[in-house]
């Protein structure tokens, strides 16, 4: 029984116990008898679940989000209160969250009791902050004359240039060269120091490592048909780390046991503990030197390398990898004639953009008909999916796509009235639809026709090569709004640009990822990384179309072009609602009826400023917004003119200064990179603590990262004995 049949028998369950001539005589009447009963079973059940999580709350492990501070008051846990009272989850729940992890509070017991180790730093980390960790004490790096009668033959001695692993890993969380005393703190506020007697240092990875199962490598032809790329996209993206649990908690971690990127010279000294199945990466190449089909590329064939230049030249039998690049060569005489596949891991900062990361599948409310389509399934393609549904023609379907792979079809969706339709990747893969220039006198979008009151859902896909083209039936100047209708776009991926080189660049940096036209239909996207939307509607006898966008990235790779508006660089016809977003580039829309916690790179021009409001945000000054609330950088320039009311000269300059200081920074900008839309550790506060629960302004508001910071900061001082300086360092 699924979950929807499960939900009906317990809504049923009060009319079932009823005699059947009491049900026959109510089905006669059209079931009044039965609406009643649903409405007083749903109160009943309400009463049931409450009475079980009664229970439940009793554990910590089960209990409620709300029940978890008062479980950590029985224990004498001490919350850190940057959001307001953990207790109370209603203004803030997700910061909440943050700031009383449920992991702490059930280890607070064993972590009392071993206060003053340095792997308790590493455990505080993981469970207080859900980041890995690695400690360092900074006073066994420093170097001094050592007693003639207490000697330390591996410490305190001078560079060994001949060691190339330990240069290699110079600056790093695992450098293990001998410094002379900094005499800074390492907690200073301003300018911190590392290596001091008193300094322990905590290095914390940000970003995650996201695993890639057995997908078809890029062929850079351009380059050379013995060239490729771990990633489908063709860019040069760095391999991670696949994180081996530690084995115990007093041991410390290791390059193996944190999402750290790949060294060359670690590949190359210790190939074994990175390729096979359960580690970083794998190859496949079916046929090639003779290796059996299904079976990946032993060690003895791979080879580390530089693949910088594409200059080095593998031996015969032999394959190059360079994990800095994510590049493999063979040898140019001796290439795989059936395609080669990889398995390995990227780095990136929250689960979104689709992934085989775990997500939620959203199945229709009502009976629907399922096609899956992958290499163990019936459909090999997904025009053979698509082409069972039109013979079919089930009014609720989906096309579930449960392959990592990469689909290379032109994709034409027709969707009658009332009819809903799901393309989604199954839950743990990550599909990729590519598209090319198939015929030379047609556009190639992945198109849909949208009927009256249908929806059409993509969920969990990559696309590249071309946009998402969605249209209406037919023309519809003249056609009232009709509710129902809706767009959905969740989990996905809409590569900025179409397609990216090797650096990550654009290569159509002025076309647009999703094109509308003659829609009346809701537009929604959440956790996406979509390139620029364009929206064709008449503006003159139909009203705005409504457009929500939530925890995504809309990336026009400038801020100087259109993220959001309409063909000629007008405005779009819509109703923009913006949570939790990053903006690269400039939005023109009708009216915005909230904006909040969101980043605009590029300026925003509404045609009714009187609708709705902006809150919480950084948007550039003289830009035509509606009304304003606590954003930037408005806050700091009121500031200024509070503080200097009457030097005009004196107050421009430090307006422009104080603007200059809050804009947004980022670690990369270029979709591809790792640190995509990551804010920069030199951003300004205003910025990492800008949005209305304190969390940081953005596409990553809900990873609350500074209220796990503090909370993180707080544990630390409260767990390392008297004397002792601890500093938080980010290692990505």
């Amino acid at each position: 029984m699924n979950a929807i049949d499960t939900g009906q028998a317990r809504t049923d369950r009060l009319y079932e116990l009823l005699p059947a001539i009491h049900r026959i005589r109510d089905a006669e009447r059209g079931y009044p008898l039965k609406a009643l009963l649903r409405v007083i079973a749903e109160q009943v059940n309400v009463i049931e679940d409450d009475i079980a999580q009664l229970y439940e709350n009793a554990f910590i492990e089960t209990a409620a989000d709300w029940v978890v501070p008062y479980l950590g008051d029985l224990v004498g846990y001490r919350p850190v209160a940057e959001a307001g009272d953990p207790a109370n989850s209603t203004p803030c729940e997700g910061a909440n969250r943050a700031l009383v992890p449920r992991r702490e509070i059930a280890n607070l017991i064993r972590t009392r009791r071993r206060k003053g180790t340095l792997a308790l730093l590493e455990t505080l980390a993981h469970d207080v902050a859900h980041w890995p960790a690695r400690a360092v004490e900074f006073f066994k790096l420093l170097g001094w004359t050592q007693h003639i009668n207490h000697p330390h033959p591996t410490r305190h001695r001078l560079a060994n240039l001949r060691d190339l692993d330990a240069l290699d890993r110079l600056g790093g969380p695992f450098d293990a060269m001998t410094r002379t005393v900094d005499v800074r703190r390492i907690n200073a506020t301003r300018t911190p120091g590392r290596s001091n007697i008193p300094s322990v240092g905590v290095f914390l990875w940000r970003l995650k490592s996201y695993a890639v199962t057995n997908t078809p490598a890029f062929c850079d032809e351009n380059r050379g048909p013995h060239c490729f790329t771990f990633s489908v996209l063709g860019q040069d993206a760095p391999l991670f780390v696949k994180p081996q649990a530690e084995p115990d908690p007093t041991h410390r971690a290791e390059e193996l046991n944190v999402p750290e990127k790949i060294r060359r010279l670690a590949f190359k000294n210790h190939l074994e503990q990175f390729v096979g199945d359960n580690r970083s990466l794998a190859i496949e190449t079916d046929g090639w030197a003779g290796h059996k089909s299904g079976e990946a590329v032993p060690l003895s064939k791979l080879v580390a390398a530089d693949l910088s230049e594409w200059k080095y030249t593998p031996a015969t039998n032999h394959i190059a990898v360079d994990p800095v690049l994510g590049r493999l060569a063979f040898p140019q005489h001796q290439l795989p004639k059936h395609g080669v596949r990889v398995s390995y891991h990227y780095g990136f900062s929250a689960d979104m953009g689709g992934g085989e990361y775990h997500r939620s599948l959203r199945d229709p409310p009502e009976a629907f008909t399922l096609y899956r389509v992958g290499k163990h399934e019936k459909h090999h393609r997904i025009g053979g999916a698509l082409e069972q549904w039109r013979k079919e023609k089930p009014k609720h379907a989906v096309i579930e796509i449960t392959s990592s792979g990469v689909y290379v079809e032109p994709t034409h969706i027709v969707l009658p009235p009332e009819h809903t339709l799901q393309l989604r990747a199954a839950d743990g893969v990550r599909p990729v639809l590519r598209f090319i220039d198939w015929q030379t006198d047609l556009p190639d979008a992945l198109s849909v026709t949208l009927g009256d009151k249908s929806r059409i859902t993509f969920d969990g896909l990559l696309i590249t090569g071309r946009p998402i083209a969605v249209t209406g039936a037919r023309e519809r100047a003249a056609a009232p709004w009709v509710c129902g209708g809706e767009v959905i776009i969740r989990h996905c991926t809409l590569v900025p640009g179409w397609e990216i080189d090797c650096g990550c660049e654009p290569k159509r940096q002025t076309a647009p990822s999703l094109e509308i036209t003659n829609v009346r239909a809701a537009v929604r996207i959440d956790r996406s990384i979509i390139g620029a939307i364009q929206v064709h509607e008449d503006e003159v006898r139909l009203d705005p179309m409504p457009l929500e966008i939530t925890n995504s990235i809309v990336d026009a790779m400038s801020p100087h072009r259109q993220a959001i508006g309409a063909p000629g660089e007008t405005r779009a016809h819509v109703l923009l609602t913006m949570r939790q977003c990053t903006v690269f580039g400039i939005v023109d829309v009708h009216a915005m009826p909230l904006g909040e916690n969101s980043i605009f790179n590029g300026c925003i021009n509404v045609a009714r400023r009187q609708i709705g409001c902006l809150r919480f945000s950084w948007v550039p000054e003289n830009c035509r917004t509606p009304r304003r609330y606590r954003c930037q950088p408005d806050e700091v320039i009121a500031a200024v003119k509070a503080r200097i009311p009457e030097d005009a000269a004196k107050r421009a300059s430090e307006i422009a200064n104080e603007t200059l200081r809050v804009q947004p920074r980022f670690t990369a900008q270029r979709y591809g990179n790792p640190a995509y839309a990551q804010l920069a550790l030199e951003c300004a506060m205003e910025i990492q603590r800008g949005a209305d629960d304190e969390s940081e302004m953005g596409v990553f508001h809900d990873l609350f990262q500074p209220q796990r910071e503090a909370n993180l900061r707080a544990r630390l001082n409260e767990y390392t004995p008297a004397g002792i300086d601890v500093g938080i360092i980010f290692a990505n």
